[in-house]
């Protein structure tokens, strides 16, 4: 089975995680999230994939080449300028000659495609959607079916009354190959918007897929570190993402005080140094990270090559790459980054 993954936005509602790099290339849980993706669909059947790129593509390009050292195919179309969902899935289609799966590359989540690919065979559909429940459907693409799991209606951000459902769009799609007749070529076209309710139109049965598995779109930073915190809680399984009894996860040459605390959950990766009286919670900690004594750390998300010095406290806030945190600094919600003029607080 092949994937198509979406990878060409900007990832504007990020900011500043996304100043110097892609959307999909921001880390979670200390791999990018693109990488955290591919792991989770490698372990589906995925051996081959395709990734439509547009902002930063030679990030992407660089970090996964062809994608040996991931056991997988890697193939790169680059959108000279945005051609939208539908466009991206169109100029993919010498790749795809059997179904399918697309998936956005802002989504994390650790579904089954193994089921949804049952359940899209057994429906004989063009196309099937993942759908996932929220208790606010107002911010997304709204998706009304039948109890035989098929299509009805699709209902872009409705306000307070115009639908009944909670079930939104979750980004997650599988194809069979014909749906390239369905899109026209060389322009922008919306998948969403424009194919799924024109199929509606033409009485082609859409499938929709209930999976019941972990969802979050990491468009904001709140979302950001929300989806950490609910990795190391155990609602998002990921492959290679393990805890002890006390629901810690030490990555190689970790060096810890004897006097510090690391309070479960956390999440703490290689050649960390902790010093003494460091207290760290609730908190994932990236790769070659040095944390000096006094420090408390809560809630937090440190990126790799990061420095802590003494008498520091983090709570709810984020580290970047290459950061060094300066002794007896206080960060509450907030994005900090060297070369930033001042603090971002998270909104």
């Amino acid at each position: 089975m092949k994937a198509l993954f979406l990878a060409g936005g900007m990832g504007t509602r990020l900011q500043p995680l996304t100043d110097k790099l892609p959307k999909p290339m921001v880390p979670i849980m200390n791999k990018p999230l693109l990488e955290r993706t591919m792991l989770n669909l490698k372990k589906c059947g995925i051996s081959e994939v395709v990734i439509s790129t547009c902002y930063h593509p030679e990030y992407i390009k660089d970090y996964f080449e062809n994608g040996t050292k991931l056991n997988l195919k890697i193939h790169y179309i680059v959108e000279d300028t945005p051609m939208g969902t539908g466009g991206a899935i169109k100029k993919a289609e010498a790749y795809f000659k059997e179904p399918f799966v697309v998936f956005n590359s802002d989504i994390l989540s650790d579904i089954d495609l193994k089921k949804m690919m049952d359940f899209h065979k057994s429906k004989h559909v063009l196309a099937t959607i993942a759908v996932t429940e929220v208790k606010d459907p107002s911010m997304y693409g709204v998706i009304e079916y039948d109890t035989n799991g098929y299509a009805l209606s699709f209902k872009e951000k409705p306000k307070l009354g115009q639908t009944l459902s909670k079930s939104i769009n979750a980004g997650i799609y599988i194809f069979e190959p014909e749906i390239f007749k369905e899109i026209a070529r060389n322009r922008a076209v919306s998948i969403e918007k424009e194919i799924f309710p024109k199929l509606l139109e033409e009485a082609k049965k859409i499938g929709v897929y209930k999976s019941h598995c972990y969802w979050m779109d990491i468009g904001t930073i709140k979302k950001y570190i929300q989806a950490h915190k609910d990795i190391i809680d155990g609602k998002c399984k990921l492959v290679d993402c393990h805890f002890n009894k006390e629901n810690i996860s030490l990555g190689k040459n970790v060096k810890i005080h004897p006097e510090a605390k690391i309070i479960g959950p956390a999440y703490i990766g290689d050649n960390v140094t902790i010093a003494a009286n460091v207290t760290i919670k609730n908190s994932v900690i990236g790769n070659n990270v040095s944390i000096a004594e006094e420090s408390y750390i809560t809630g937090s998300v440190l990126w790799k090559d990061v420095s802590i010095g003494k008498n520091v406290t983090l709570a709810n806030s984020i580290v970047l790459t290459n950061c060094c945190v300066e002794e007896n600094t206080e960060l509450l919600d907030s994005v900090y980054d060297n070369e930033l003029t001042e603090l971002d607080e998270i909104i």
